[in-house]
C-alpha cells in the first residue's frame, strides 16, 4: 500500500495525485492533459476499439489497433509494423503512449498489456472516446 509523506509542504497533494492516477491498475490521462499533450505533439495515440468503430469516429491523430491485435503488434519487427499499420511501431521508451477505447475498459487493458511488454510510457485515458466525442465533438 502507498503510504503519504510526511513533514514537506504539498508532499501529500502531490502524493494524492500519483495515486489517483494509479489506482485503476495503469496510469491514466485526462481530457485536459491529453489536449495539451495533443496541441503539443507529445502524445501518441491508440485506438483499440475494432475497426468499425474507429471508422465512424475517432480522436484526430489516432493510430487504430484493435485490441484483439495489440499484442501481436506490439511484439512485430519495427518494418512490420510499418507495413500492416503505416506507421512507426511505438519504441519501449516511448512517452505519453496513449490508449483509448470506447468507454475505457479495453484502453485499460491495453495500457496494462503495454505496460507488461516494457512499454514504461503506456497510459490510459479512461474518459475514452466517449467523453472526447461529448466534450470535442
Amino acid at each position: 500500500m502507498l503510504q503519504a509523506p510526511r513533514g514537506r509542504p504539498g508532499a501529500a497533494f502531490l502524493w494524492l495525485a500519483v495515486a489517483a492516477r494509479t489506482m485503476a491498475g495503469a496510469p491514466t490521462v485526462s481530457l485536459p492533459e491529453l489536449r495539451s499533450l495533443l496541441a503539443s505533439g507529445q502524445a501518441r495515440l491508440i485506438d483499440v476499439r475494432s475497426r468499425e468503430e474507429a471508422a465512424a469516429g475517432t480522436i484526430p491523430g489516432a493510430l487504430n489497433i484493435p485490441v484483439s491485435e495489440l499484442e501481436s503488434a506490439l511484439q512485430m519487427e519495427p518494418a512490420a509494423f510499418q507495413a500492416l499499420y503505416s506507421a512507426e511501431k511505438p519504441k519501449l521508451q516511448d512517452e505519453n503512449l496513449i490508449f483509448f477505447c470506447q468507454m475505457g475498459r479495453r484502453g485499460l487493458q491495453a495500457t496494462q498489456l503495454a505496460q507488461g511488454l516494457g512499454y514504461t510510457g503506456a497510459r490510459n485515458f479512461a474518459g475514452a472516446y466517449r467523453e472526447w466525442s461529448q466534450k470535442e465533438g
